[in-house]
């Protein structure tokens, strides 16, 4: 197992849209997966690692605004962006300002969804 590989973090493919930015949310992006503590950015536009950046995203019709910190960043030209895998930046989240139970509600939905009732046996 590599070692970036121990984390013991659920991650979640998803794709969101969202806004970000050092003092203001002002670039948009596409979220790759999603955990508990943090998410992959797929961007051109990356911060440097260890700045702390704005993220806002809705998320049902709910919006969520958080402060997260840059954990790392690759940046590649903007005509090699659809080409190369894992172009963007890692973020961990470091506090929510609004929407923290939404998406917490959401995160366990789409990670352990409740099973259906149609589906349980009768004894």
């Amino acid at each position: 197992m590599a070692a970036h590989e121990k984390r013991d973090i659920t991650r979640q493919k998803k794709r969101l849209t969202i806004r970000f930015g050092i003092d203001e949310a002002t670039r948009v992006a596409f979220t790759e997966d999603l955990s508990r503590t943090g998410m992959f950015i797929k961007t051109p536009n990356t911060c440097l690692p260890n700045s702390k950046i704005r993220i806002e995203f809705e998320i049902a019709d709910k919006k969520v605004e958080l402060h997260a910190r840059v954990m790392w960043a690759k940046k590649v030209p903007h005509n090699l962006f659809h080409l190369v895998k894992k172009c963007g930046m890692g973020v961990r989240f470091l506090h929510f300002h609004s929407g923290e139970e939404h998406f917490s509600d959401y995160f366990e939905n789409q990670v352990n969804p409740l099973p259906s009732p149609c589906c349980e046996e009768t004894i």
